[in-house]
C-alpha cells in the first residue's frame, strides 16, 4: 500500500482544458483520479474525486462480459437498453445535477484565489 501523504495525484495540476481556462472542474474532472484510487483500493478517495469513477469500472467489466457473450452466442442482448433515449436523457440529467451540486460545493470550499490558481490565469 502506498503512503497517502505523498501521492502526486492530490497536488498535480489538472490537464482538463476547461479547468485550465476557468479554474472550475468540468463534469468529467476527477474521473482519472477516481479510477486510480479505486484500483488502489481506496474507495472513499475514489468517490471523493468523482462519484462515477467506480461505476465506470463496473460498466467496463459488464460491457466486456456482455459483448463476449454476444460474440459467443451471436445474439444481441441489450440493444433495447443501450439505445434507449429515456435512459440517455435520464443519465444526462443525473450527470448535470451531480455536476451542479459539485460546482456549488467547489465554490463554497475554495476561495476565489484558490480557483484562479487552478487555472492558467494565476
Amino acid at each position: 500500500m502506498r503512503n497517502n501523504s505523498d501521492h502526486h495525484l492530490d497536488t498535480d495540476q489538472s490537464f482538463c482544458p476547461f479547468k485550465m481556462l476557468t479554474g472550475f472542474p468540468c463534469p468529467g474532472c476527477g474521473i482519472t483520479k477516481s479510477l486510480v484510487y479505486f484500483y488502489e483500493g481506496e474507495i472513499n478517495k475514489s468517490l471523493y474525486y468523482h462519484v462515477l469513477g467506480p461505476f465506470v469500472v463496473v460498466f467496463c467489466v459488464i460491457t466486456v462480459l456482455v459483448l463476449s457473450f454476444e460474440i459467443i452466442t451471436k445474439k444481441e442482448c441489450f440493444n433495447a437498453v443501450l439505445y434507449n433515449k429515456k435512459l440517455a436523457y435520464s443519465l444526462g440529467i443525473a450527470l448535470g445535477v451531480y455536476h451542479f451540486v459539485r460546482l456549488v460545493y467547489f465554490v463554497y470550499s475554495h476561495t476565489w484565489n484558490e480557483i484562479i490558481v487552478q487555472s492558467i490565469w494565476k
